[in-house]
């Protein structure tokens, strides 16, 4: 056996491709979509790639684990919603800010100034019908080529899916939450 290569997987073989930017998709039930897109926004700017880092569902002022950390090493995110959408007491507002959030992430997206464009959560402001979901698919077929954008949420629309190069699908066996374990700084937030 090959103990470089986990048992379930062929030998590594190098791909023969050009490389280009990637749709990634971080989608499913279970908890890291967004942790996991962090990660990669992370890695990029340790590489001294241009990041910029979209949350339609938090609030501009919000200062969670991430923010902190992403002011310390330069990376930009911008909260674009008013808080979780399914407290929202104006759903008419909060559909307004994930419109006006949306045409600030295309530009970004479409002026190829970034490396990674993460779209944290967009996948509610779709499935509640905020945002044109062809546009969202013209926007990332037409990007520029070497741009990378990570979208993650639940239930992330299958046309995306389609045109995606890598999806994850998290799925939830178990959380804590499920037991009465209340969110936690520095694991949930």
């Amino acid at each position: 056996m090959n103990i470089e290569t986990p048992p379930t997987e062929k030998p590594y073989e190098k791909p023969e491709g050009e490389r280009r930017g990637l749709v990634i998709v971080n989608t499913g039930d279970g908890k890291g979509k967004s942790t996991a897109a962090f990660g990669l926004a992370f890695r990029a700017t340790g590489r001294g790639k241009a990041v910029k880092v979209f949350q339609f569902m938090k609030v501009p002022t919000a200062r969670f684990g991430e923010h902190r950390l992403a002011e310390k090493v330069g990376l930009p995110i911008e909260g674009l919603g008013d808080g979780f959408s399914w407290k929202s007491k104006d759903l008419e507002q909060s559909g307004q800010l994930a419109r006006e959030g949306w045409e600030k992430a295309k530009a970004a997206i479409l002026s190829g100034e970034y490396f990674l464009v993460v779209l944290d959560e967009i996948t509610y402001p779709l499935i509640y019908g905020w945002l044109p979901l062809q546009e969202v698919l013209e926007t990332l077929k037409s990007r520029p080529r070497d741009v990378h954008v990570c979208l993650t949420g639940r239930r992330c629309p299958q046309e995306i899916i389609d045109i995606a190069d890598t999806v994850t699908e998290m799925t939830l066996i178990k959380h804590a939450f499920q037991a009465g374990v209340p969110a936690q700084r520095g694991i949930e937030d």
